[in-house]
């Protein structure tokens, strides 16, 4: 058994290495890089408009048909923090140093145009889907590079990392956190939170919504408050601290030099894991909302881009480095008695072992004492990651929603008979017991995957969650970039709207867009 075990783990390690080879890392960067540059920096250029948009909807979350941009924008904050900006950032430290930190922030600047892009993208071709908005990569790829295969192979992968590889990754970090900070057993966590979640996934996207509009921007706001205390009462080395982390992410240290390959690497995977730029789930959920021009929530997309990683993941790198309770990891080996680590740099205040949420709670429990640091850590990871798994279930749903009614559009094809059906009782293609057979079956998939997370160790959990998010961008960043002239078309369109003074809107015929049934349907009047 040991040696089916230990041949399965470096199975898995091998399929990690080669999703997330040096190829994606620079695919994700020089991604960002190139739309930023065509977008001219719509990401600082309209900064004051990301702001005015996002805080404009919030108090208009009743719509007839979709969600508010406010709400649409705290779903994708609920998917972006979770236990990447607390585990996630201490594990890019403890692999990479704290360069790796510069690369989260470089990603996330040029990641920024990203997901301005992809989030453009998920509007101009959603679908209305029986009073719900519906959309992301696997829709904009069939329809806008008319290529079914590959829109229903990103949806594939894309509902299996959502709804069982990633899931586990967070109640994982949940289960931890709290049996070392209230001696619980981590298979109890396991069952109240897959209990918590059946709750809040059963109501569907609307109840999403509205936990997540409360509770992401709360937690994340006394979260970076926090990291502020433990700034202050470190004060005196907060300098020191950003120069260690300009010479790290350059390799001009002793350290850095040695693993400057593993900084850059370290970097943008936590980065793209946590901000979700070019990974394609933020489009799923940027597609839910109800706005007259789809730049409108391109914008609002960025703008959590920076919330998440300029925000709560430096909080969480500040009061790790501050605070010296990290150490630099140069292999780690796992033995069926554990992992092994051998450590090219080791401070005295960091715990020993693999990087992982202790740093964090080690962290704030030098400032507030060990046994309180442990708790706030806990409550906020138990939040950060909640929300994170609600909004994957949602965009798990999204993409099995689209493979089964690809299926039903084949299944019409094939049988003249059932499209007159379907015409004549004014059915749509998801009016099938067969949809709410699958959405449930996922459901109990995803409550699941959320307990068994709870058991398994981290390492292996964390390699999945990323062998999960690197399929979904190898093929979401390919598409957005041969999709891009669309969204600038569409960028350019909006400003000048807006410099003629005008409430933007969108016709995608004047602008040479073709196939944003959507669109077309609203502006003939079909659409409420």
């Amino acid at each position: 058994m040991e040696t089916i075990g230990s041949w399965l783990t470096e199975a898995i390690l091998t399929v990690n290495g080669l999703v997330w080879s040096s190829a994606l890392v620079w695919l994700c960067l020089l991604a960002g890089l190139y739309l930023s540059l065509r977008t001219r920096f719509v990401q600082v250029r309209r900064f004051g408009e990301m702001f005015r948009l996002l805080f404009g909807s919030a108090g208009k979350d009743r719509k007839k048909v979709g969600i508010s941009s406010f709400q649409a924008f705290a779903m994708a904050l609920s998917g972006r923090v979770g236990t990447g900006n607390i585990v996630g950032v201490a594990t890019a430290i403890g692999f990479g140093g704290p360069g790796a930190i510069v690369w989260m922030w470089l990603i996330a600047f040029f990641g920024a145009g990203s997901a301005f892009v992809e989030a453009t993208l998920a509007q101009i071709y959603k679908e209305n889907h029986n009073g719900q908005f519906r959309g992301g990569p696997a829709y904009y790829i069939e329809q806008g590079l008319r290529s079914p295969f590959f829109g229903c192979l990103f949806a594939v992968m894309a509902a299996l990392a959502c709804g069982i590889f990633l899931p586990p990754v967070q109640c994982n970090g949940i289960a931890l956190s709290c049996s070392r900070s209230f001696g619980v057993p981590v298979w109890v966590v396991g069952i109240f939170v897959a209990l918590l979640i059946a709750f809040v996934i059963i109501g569907g996207v609307k109840r999403i919504a509205n936990v997540a509009q409360i509770v992401a921007p709360f937690m994340a706001v006394i979260y970076i408050i926090l990291s502020i205390v433990v700034l202050i009462v470190h004060y005196q080395i907060v300098p020191d601290i950003f120069m260690r982390m300009l010479q790290g992410a350059v390799g001009v240290n002793e350290v850095g030099g040695a693993l400057i390959g593993s900084t850059i690497a370290w970097g943008v995977k936590r980065g793209v894991y946590s901000n979700e730029a070019g990974q394609g789930t933020g489009p799923i959920v940027a597609a839910a909302a109800k706005v007259s021009h789809p730049v409108k929530q391109g914008l609002v997309q960025a703008f959590s881009v920076y919330i998440d990683t300029l925000l709560v993941c430096t909080a969480t790198a500040m009061m790790i480095l501050a605070c010296q309770t990290y150490n630099i990891i140069d292999t780690v080996q796992h033995t069926p008695s554990g992992a092994v680590v051998t450590y090219l740099q080791q401070n005295p205040l960091a715990p020993e072992g693999e990087p992982g949420v202790f740093y964090t709670t080690s962290a704030l429990g030098s400032v507030v004492g060990e046994r309180m640091g442990d708790i706030i850590v806990s409550v906020a990871l138990f939040f950060f990651a909640f929300t994170t798994i609600m909004t994957y279930y949602y965009y798990a749903e999204t993409n099995l929603v689209y493979l089964f009614n690809r299926w039903r559009r084949c299944k019409v094809k094939k049988s003249p008979e059932l499209l007159q059906e379907l015409e004549k009782e004014d059915m749509h293609f998801g009016d099938d017991r067969g949809e709410k057979v699958v959405v449930w079956l996922l459901r109990i998939c995803t409550v699941c995957s959320v307990f068994i997370g709870s058991l398994m160790g981290s390492g292996i959990v964390w390699t999945f969650g990323d062998i999960g998010v690197g399929t979904m961008a190898w093929i979401n960043i390919v598409a957005i970039l041969l999709l891009s002239p669309k969204a600038l078309r569409s960028l350019k369109d909006y400003e000048r709207q807006k410099k003629q003074g005008l409430e933007p809107t969108f016709h995608p015929q004047s602008l040479g867009i073709e196939h944003a049934d959507f669109w077309e349907k609203q502006n003939g009047g079909d659409e409420n």
